[in-house]
């Protein structure tokens, strides 16, 4: 029989079940979704699951977009300040903070194959790509950021989609390997080897060193001060 319930909260529904579907992510990685189990974790019947995103695949797209729009909404809680390489390095330890919240469902953004297989498919679908609204919305802080740092002078003159590029994919690269403990021996990973590695690039546009030091130690002790640090990854 039809849950009762379901008539009267078709309203919101969709929004449930995607937010169930990260809950599960969290509390129990990626075998546990399936229709039948997100279902039960919100009380409803699994036929919703189809009749609002027609199968797994499709709810999992709703999902990267969700995790997309929240990595967006944290950035937009950023302050703007008149350093834009402490911006930057700000963004990166939000989105390092984003994923270690929820790893499976930063694999599930990213595209990556750590803990599951993620792999984005090969159809025309857009929203299970970089090249997704939700993913665009996130990812223009970052580029924003780029142009106000090429426009400050503290770099060479280049493309802000390009160092925006550049960057995102050091910041990631780092978060990856961290999230697979690559970096468990450290005492403190995020100083002793991402603000050095956020220092370096900095310097490689075009920055100076010491200059390059202060706005990475602005921003760590700015994210330390509303999201103290764990010393190891989990």
């Amino acid at each position: 029989m039809r849950n009762v319930s379901e008539d009267s909260m078709t309203e919101g529904v969709p929004e449930r079940l995607v937010r169930a579907t990260i809950g599960l992510l969290a509390e129990q990685g990626p075998s546990a979704i399936k229709a039948r189990t997100v279902a039960s974790a919100t009380g409803l019947s699994t036929m919703v699951v189809y009749s609002h995103f027609g199968g797994i695949p499709e709810l999992v797209r709703a999902v990267v977009d969700q995790g997309f729009k929240e990595l967006d909404r944290a950035f937009s809680r950023m302050p703007v300040t008149a350093d834009p390489i402490a911006d930057l390095f700000t963004m990166a330890l939000t989105c390092r903070r984003v994923a270690r919240e929820n790893p499976h469902l930063y694999d599930l953004m990213f595209g990556l194959s750590t803990r599951a297989t993620y792999r984005p498919m090969g159809d025309s679908d857009i929203r299970f790509s970089g090249r997704s609204p939700a993913f665009r919305d996130a990812y223009v802080h970052m580029v924003d950021a780029c142009q106000r740092l090429v426009d400050s002078g503290r770099i060479e003159q280049q493309e802000p989609e390009v160092v925006a590029a550049q960057s995102w994919s050091f910041v990631h690269g780092y978060i990856t390997l961290e999230l697979a403990e690559h970096f468990a021996d450290f005492n403190d990973a995020v100083r002793q080897v991402m603000l050095p590695m956020g220092v370096n690039f900095s310097v490689g546009l075009g920055d100076e060193r010491e200059r390059a030091q202060a706005s990475h130690e602005v921003a760590l002790r700015f994210d330390d001060s509303i999201n103290p640090r764990p010393a190891h990854p989990r």
